[in-house]
């Protein structure tokens, strides 16, 4: 975290209510915070910078609702049907970005976030922090913070286990695109078989004869639906409004990124993979889903057994490009998406 105390500003608890500290948050080096309502909820803080914004839900969370060029449409997707609410029994998808529990299990995963959180601004830095999760002993908290220029933006989520007992877990941050877009994820680089080089005279290494990649499929993963295209350098996912069944893809991703392109607006999330580490869903560190409404890059971290009062951390880079256009090809995607993942990838 960068800079020092700024008077505290915050969303504290106060029994079933959320109380607003201070109207208005501080402004720090070239980002405006700001309290705001937002799609139905009153206690909401948005961060800008001229060139992006972002908003995040203090009546509900934590979770990032919004984020895209300042403006111009949301990047997420958000769900008409349950903006707004509070205090639901059960567990509501909202959209924009979370923090969940891998692997996947009902009911942990699905405590309902609609509580109100405590936010808080420290430099530049927003802390969004739930109250424990009464089913499971765990407290999430996103920490977010947006560069006072261009879109960057770094994610810290952080799990803390207040149970007496280790509980086994990893932190799983999905972000949830709106529709009519498509998602990107490379694969890993091609080599040719050690035995047979593409061209003679080739030097092949031969650690190629072991496998380089997970590729985890569901059960109701179908490789035949048309929202696939399988290339040589690329896995895409259409989200399509029309298509009636969800599909679900991970891997192991070793390029550290997957991204979303709608409307020209490219989406790009870095998560560096840690080698010698165990991941979630058969070694999942990117995970894929869509139905009719959406499509979620998720990313995961890796499993760890954490011990009572200890804490795991997972991180996000959030970057968003303007007038990308890409077809389908691996070609489109070297010419058009490549370049502007690598620029922030350092």
């Amino acid at each position: 975290m960068t800079g020092a105390w700024i008077k505290p500003v915050a969303i504290m608890l106060a029994g079933c209510a959320a109380m607003l500290g201070v109207v208005a948050f501080a402004a720090q080096g070239g980002v405006k915070v700001e309290k705001v309502a937002y799609g139905g909820w009153q206690n909401c803080i948005k961060m800008s910078n001229g060139t992006v914004d972002l908003i995040a839900t203090a009546d509900v969370g934590p979770r990032v609702i919004r984020y895209g060029f300042a403006g111009k449409e949301n990047m997420f997707y958000e769900d008409p049907e349950q903006m707004g609410k509070t205090n639901a029994s059960e567990w509501l998808a909202f959209g924009g970005h979370r923090l969940w529990l891998a692997p996947e299990a009902k009911p942990r995963s699905y405590f309902p976030d609609s509580q109100p959180v405590q936010a808080t601004q420290e430099g530049s830095v927003l802390r969004l922090v739930q109250p424990v999760e009464s089913t499971n002993g765990i407290r999430k908290e996103i920490e977010v913070t947006l560069d006072p220029t261009g879109s960057h933006v770094r994610l810290i989520h952080k799990l803390t286990n207040t149970n007496l007992w280790a509980v086994e877990l990893a932190p799983w941050a999905l972000t949830v695109m709106d529709k009519n877009g498509k998602a990107v994820f490379p694969q890993e680089p091609y080599s040719p078989h050690p035995d047979i080089p593409d061209e003679p005279g080739q030097q092949i290494d031969k650690k190629f004869y072991l496998p380089v990649r997970s590729l985890v499929l569901w059960s109701y993963t179908n490789m035949s639906d048309p929202r696939w295209v399988f290339g040589g350098k690329y896995i895409i996912l259409k989200q399509d409004p029309n298509a009636k069944k969800p599909q679900k893809l991970g891997l192991s991703n070793r390029q550290n990124w997957g991204a979303y392109l709608k409307n020209g607006s490219l989406f790009v999330k870095k998560v560096v993979y840690q080698e010698g580490e165990t991941y979630p869903d058969h070694g999942c560190s990117f995970e894929t889903f869509t139905n009719s409404a959406m499509l979620e890059l998720e990313s995961l971290g890796p499993m760890i057994k954490l011990a009572p009062g200890a804490s795991v951390m997972h991180q996000e880079d959030w970057h968003l490009f303007e007038n990308v256009e890409a077809d389908d090809t691996d070609a489109s995607i070297d010419a058009n998406i490549l370049p502007k993942v690598q620029s922030v990838m350092q």
